[in-house]
């Protein structure tokens, strides 16, 4: 926003102040006055006599200003076997666990013949009358996909975690 060299002043303290902004000074310290004025307008000055710590800290605010990223992982697939409609609910998808586990706070993917068609969240997840957290490989369960009653037999449901991982620069 603003560079300059010699001590903080009082004028820093108010640009940052208007632009919501840290002030880094390098082998200089606020006059007691300023930092009073710092510390009424809430700026945050920072320090540094070593220009590698001033250098880190900044790369570490940046990164605290970016978008989380989200990286997507294939949790389990299931087979639809069957499809029944229940009133009220809408389609419920009668299907056998090939891999992995379904869970129901997962995301779900609708496939028919490997085209995906839909992407959405499981509204339920059931065995036979339960309800139930997750299914794993080789067990059947019934899924009912928030929004979608177009579920058919043989499409193939691909259930997946958003894991947020940590933005870089």
């Amino acid at each position: 926003l603003h560079e300059g060299t010699g001590a903080v002043t009082e004028n820093d303290i108010h640009l940052a102040s208007a632009s919501d902004a840290i002030i880094i000074g390098f082998n200089v310290r606020p006059a007691v006055k300023v930092k009073e004025l710092a510390e009424q307008e809430q700026v945050d000055i920072r320090t540094y006599d070593v220009i590698y710590h001033a250098l880190e800290d900044i790369e570490k605010a940046m990164v605290g200003m970016l978008e989380p990223e989200y990286e997507e992982r294939v949790i389990g697939t299931a087979e639809v076997r069957d499809t029944f409609s229940v009133p009220k609910i809408g389609t419920i998808a009668g299907c056998f666990i090939i891999d992995g586990k379904i869970e129901r706070n997962a995301g779900i993917r609708v496939l028919r013949d490997s085209v995906v068609i839909f992407t959405g969240v499981i509204d339920s997840l059931r065995r036979f009358k339960d309800d139930v957290k997750e299914v794993a490989t080789g067990y059947e369960c019934g899924i009912g996909v928030e929004n979608y009653n177009d579920i058919k037999i043989g499409d193939t449901l691909e259930a997946f975690l958003m894991d947020e991982v940590e933005a870089t620069l």
